[in-house]
Protein backbone atom coordinates (compact mmCIF):
# COMPACT_ATOMS: atom_id res chain seq x y z
CA UNK A 1 0.00 0.00 0.00
CA UNK A 2 2.60 2.23 1.01
CA UNK A 3 4.81 1.66 -2.07
CA UNK A 4 1.36 2.12 -4.06
CA UNK A 5 0.81 5.69 -2.34
CA UNK A 6 4.28 6.42 -3.67
CA UNK A 7 3.81 5.43 -7.57
CA UNK A 8 0.33 7.69 -7.63
CA UNK A 9 1.15 10.17 -5.12
CA UNK A 10 -0.29 13.35 -6.92
CA UNK A 11 2.06 16.56 -6.74
CA UNK A 12 1.24 20.18 -7.65
CA UNK A 13 1.94 21.15 -11.49
CA UNK A 14 4.91 23.57 -11.35
CA UNK A 15 4.22 27.09 -12.29
CA UNK A 16 6.17 27.42 -15.60
CA UNK A 17 4.91 30.88 -16.65
CA UNK A 18 6.96 33.72 -16.77
CA UNK A 19 5.98 36.79 -13.88
CA UNK A 20 3.93 39.84 -15.23
CA UNK A 21 6.35 42.55 -15.73
CA UNK A 22 3.99 45.32 -15.00
CA UNK A 23 6.66 48.17 -15.56
CA UNK A 24 7.67 46.79 -19.43
CA UNK A 25 3.76 46.50 -19.94
CA UNK A 26 3.39 50.58 -18.87
CA UNK A 27 6.18 51.45 -21.19
CA UNK A 28 5.02 49.61 -24.20
CA UNK A 29 0.85 51.26 -23.42
CA UNK A 30 3.37 54.50 -23.29
CA UNK A 31 5.00 53.67 -26.03
CA UNK A 32 2.01 52.84 -28.40
CA UNK A 33 0.00 56.39 -26.67
CA UNK A 34 3.29 58.21 -27.52
CA UNK A 35 2.88 57.14 -31.32
CA UNK A 36 -0.54 57.81 -31.84
CA UNK A 37 -0.07 60.91 -30.60
CA UNK A 38 2.23 61.91 -33.24
CA UNK A 39 0.39 60.24 -35.47
CA UNK A 40 -2.93 62.74 -34.97
CA UNK A 41 -0.26 65.39 -34.76
CA UNK A 42 0.86 64.78 -38.07
CA UNK A 43 -2.58 64.81 -39.45
CA UNK A 44 -3.75 68.06 -37.82
CA UNK A 45 -0.95 69.55 -39.14
CA UNK A 46 -1.94 68.75 -42.81
CA UNK A 47 -5.22 69.28 -42.73
CA UNK A 48 -4.70 72.41 -41.29
CA UNK A 49 -2.29 72.96 -44.77
CA UNK A 50 -4.80 71.99 -46.12
CA UNK A 51 -7.30 74.65 -44.98
CA UNK A 52 -4.13 77.15 -45.61
CA UNK A 53 -4.37 75.72 -49.39
CA UNK A 54 -8.15 76.56 -49.85
CA UNK A 55 -7.40 80.02 -48.56
CA UNK A 56 -5.04 80.53 -51.26
CA UNK A 57 -7.65 79.20 -53.87
CA UNK A 58 -9.74 81.58 -52.73
CA UNK A 59 -7.80 84.96 -52.68
CA UNK A 60 -6.61 83.42 -56.63
CA UNK A 61 -10.38 83.46 -57.79
CA UNK A 62 -11.14 87.05 -55.99
CA UNK A 63 -7.86 88.21 -57.61
CA UNK A 64 -9.07 86.63 -60.92
CA UNK A 65 -12.33 88.22 -60.66
CA UNK A 66 -11.05 91.36 -60.05
CA UNK A 67 -8.88 91.43 -63.19
CA UNK A 68 -11.77 90.34 -65.38
CA UNK A 69 -13.95 92.75 -64.37
CA UNK A 70 -11.11 95.67 -65.15
CA UNK A 71 -10.34 93.61 -68.65
CA UNK A 72 -14.46 94.60 -69.48
CA UNK A 73 -13.92 97.95 -68.28
CA UNK A 74 -10.23 98.62 -70.27
CA UNK A 75 -10.39 95.98 -72.81
CA UNK A 76 -6.79 95.32 -71.45
CA UNK A 77 -6.65 91.81 -73.62
CA UNK A 78 -2.41 91.75 -72.52
CA UNK A 79 -2.47 92.27 -68.76
CA UNK A 80 -5.49 90.10 -68.38
CA UNK A 81 -3.42 87.16 -70.20
CA UNK A 82 -0.80 87.51 -67.79
CA UNK A 83 -3.14 87.41 -65.03
CA UNK A 84 -4.90 84.60 -66.49
CA UNK A 85 -1.22 83.08 -66.89
CA UNK A 86 0.09 84.06 -62.85
CA UNK A 87 -3.46 82.36 -62.14
CA UNK A 88 -3.00 79.09 -63.27
CA UNK A 89 0.45 78.11 -61.62
CA UNK A 90 -1.31 79.53 -58.56
CA UNK A 91 -3.80 76.80 -59.16
CA UNK A 92 -1.59 73.97 -60.35
CA UNK A 93 0.91 74.63 -56.92
CA UNK A 94 -2.32 74.45 -55.02
CA UNK A 95 -3.11 71.01 -56.87
CA UNK A 96 -0.21 69.77 -56.58
CA UNK A 97 -0.11 70.38 -52.59
CA UNK A 98 -3.44 68.38 -52.13
CA UNK A 99 -2.63 65.48 -53.82
CA UNK A 100 0.32 65.47 -52.17
CA UNK A 101 -2.09 65.25 -49.16
CA UNK A 102 -3.87 63.36 -50.28
CA UNK A 103 -1.31 60.02 -51.03
CA UNK A 104 0.25 60.68 -47.05
CA UNK A 105 -3.85 60.23 -46.17
CA UNK A 106 -3.89 57.11 -48.10
CA UNK A 107 -0.59 55.49 -47.02
CA UNK A 108 -0.29 52.85 -44.43
CA UNK A 109 1.59 54.78 -42.16
CA UNK A 110 -1.49 56.96 -41.54
CA UNK A 111 -4.43 54.46 -43.08
CA UNK A 112 -7.06 57.31 -43.65
CA UNK A 113 -8.43 57.02 -46.66
CA UNK A 114 -11.38 58.91 -45.33
CA UNK A 115 -9.56 61.51 -45.28
CA UNK A 116 -7.83 61.40 -48.67
CA UNK A 117 -11.36 60.48 -50.17
CA UNK A 118 -12.21 63.91 -48.56
CA UNK A 119 -9.41 65.63 -50.38
CA UNK A 120 -10.63 64.01 -53.74
CA UNK A 121 -13.65 64.94 -53.69
CA UNK A 122 -12.75 68.65 -53.14
CA UNK A 123 -9.87 68.53 -55.58
CA UNK A 124 -12.99 67.15 -58.00
CA UNK A 125 -15.29 69.99 -57.41
CA UNK A 126 -12.28 72.42 -57.75
CA UNK A 127 -12.04 71.56 -61.26
CA UNK A 128 -15.53 71.92 -62.33
CA UNK A 129 -15.10 75.03 -60.66
CA UNK A 130 -12.72 76.37 -62.43
CA UNK A 131 -13.80 74.94 -65.70
CA UNK A 132 -17.34 76.63 -65.34
CA UNK A 133 -15.52 80.06 -64.00
CA UNK A 134 -13.54 79.87 -67.43
CA UNK A 135 -16.59 79.05 -69.68
CA UNK A 136 -18.59 82.09 -67.56
CA UNK A 137 -15.85 84.39 -68.38
CA UNK A 138 -15.74 83.23 -72.42
CA UNK A 139 -20.01 83.87 -72.41
CA UNK A 140 -19.92 87.61 -70.66
CA UNK A 141 -16.55 88.36 -73.02
CA UNK A 142 -18.71 87.76 -75.99
CA UNK A 143 -22.09 88.82 -74.95
CA UNK A 144 -25.58 88.36 -75.59
CA UNK A 145 -25.52 87.97 -79.65
CA UNK A 146 -28.48 90.53 -80.03
CA UNK A 147 -25.96 93.45 -78.19
CA UNK A 148 -22.42 92.18 -79.51
CA UNK A 149 -20.43 95.64 -81.20
CA UNK A 150 -20.38 95.13 -85.13
CA UNK A 151 -16.65 95.04 -86.60
CA UNK A 152 -16.52 97.18 -89.86
CA UNK A 153 -13.58 95.47 -91.15
CA UNK A 154 -15.34 94.09 -94.21
CA UNK A 155 -17.19 97.37 -95.21
CA UNK A 156 -16.38 99.08 -98.24
CA UNK A 157 -15.40 102.78 -98.39
CA UNK A 158 -15.39 105.48 -101.30
CA UNK A 159 -15.15 108.79 -101.88
CA UNK A 160 -18.64 109.20 -103.76
CA UNK A 161 -20.81 107.07 -101.15
CA UNK A 162 -18.72 106.98 -97.70
CA UNK A 163 -19.30 104.16 -95.65
CA UNK A 164 -20.68 101.29 -97.13
CA UNK A 165 -22.05 99.25 -94.28
CA UNK A 166 -22.28 95.13 -95.11
CA UNK A 167 -24.16 94.60 -91.74
CA UNK A 168 -27.75 96.87 -92.73
CA UNK A 169 -30.08 94.10 -93.83
CA UNK A 170 -33.85 94.22 -94.14
CA UNK A 171 -35.13 93.25 -90.77
CA UNK A 172 -37.48 89.90 -91.26
CA UNK A 173 -39.70 88.56 -89.12
CA UNK A 174 -37.36 85.53 -89.43
CA UNK A 175 -34.30 87.21 -88.76
CA UNK A 176 -35.74 88.70 -85.43
CA UNK A 177 -36.67 85.27 -84.42
CA UNK A 178 -33.37 83.96 -84.91
CA UNK A 179 -31.67 86.56 -82.88
CA UNK A 180 -34.25 85.75 -79.88
CA UNK A 181 -33.25 82.44 -80.28
CA UNK A 182 -29.64 83.26 -80.56
CA UNK A 183 -29.85 85.42 -77.04
CA UNK A 184 -31.99 82.24 -75.52
CA UNK A 185 -29.07 80.03 -75.83
CA UNK A 186 -27.25 82.27 -74.49
CA UNK A 187 -28.64 83.13 -71.70
CA UNK A 188 -29.40 79.28 -70.69
CA UNK A 189 -25.64 78.52 -71.19
CA UNK A 190 -24.55 81.35 -68.76
CA UNK A 191 -27.44 80.46 -66.39
CA UNK A 192 -26.16 76.71 -66.53
CA UNK A 193 -22.55 77.72 -65.79
CA UNK A 194 -23.52 80.05 -63.08
CA UNK A 195 -25.73 77.38 -61.31
CA UNK A 196 -23.32 74.63 -62.01
CA UNK A 197 -20.58 76.49 -60.06
CA UNK A 198 -22.73 77.65 -57.24
CA UNK A 199 -23.50 73.93 -56.50
CA UNK A 200 -19.57 73.08 -56.87
CA UNK A 201 -18.97 76.22 -53.93
CA UNK A 202 -21.88 74.66 -52.10
CA UNK A 203 -20.52 71.14 -52.14
CA UNK A 204 -16.73 72.54 -51.42
CA UNK A 205 -17.85 74.22 -48.65
CA UNK A 206 -19.50 71.41 -46.88
CA UNK A 207 -16.85 69.33 -47.48
CA UNK A 208 -14.07 71.72 -45.80
CA UNK A 209 -17.22 71.46 -43.04
CA UNK A 210 -15.94 68.36 -42.32
CA UNK A 211 -12.42 68.81 -42.40
CA UNK A 212 -12.95 71.03 -39.86
CA UNK A 213 -14.93 69.11 -37.26
CA UNK A 214 -12.20 66.31 -38.10
CA UNK A 215 -9.57 69.34 -37.00
CA UNK A 216 -11.66 69.84 -34.12
CA UNK A 217 -12.28 66.21 -32.76
CA UNK A 218 -8.22 65.58 -32.69
CA UNK A 219 -7.94 68.60 -31.38
CA UNK A 220 -10.34 67.13 -28.19
CA UNK A 221 -8.07 64.05 -28.17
Amino acid sequence: MEDFEKKVSISEPENTSKPINMENQAEEKQEKGSKINTTNETILGLLRRFLAVQQRRALAYARLKRGFEDYRVSGGELAFQQLCSEITLEFNDCSKQVLEMESKFACPAYCREDLAGLLRSVQVKEKEKLNLTATIQVLKKAGRPSERLVSHENCRFTQSTGHECMHIQQITEESGTEEAEADSEYDNALKEAVQGMQDAVISINEYLEEVRYEIAALEDE
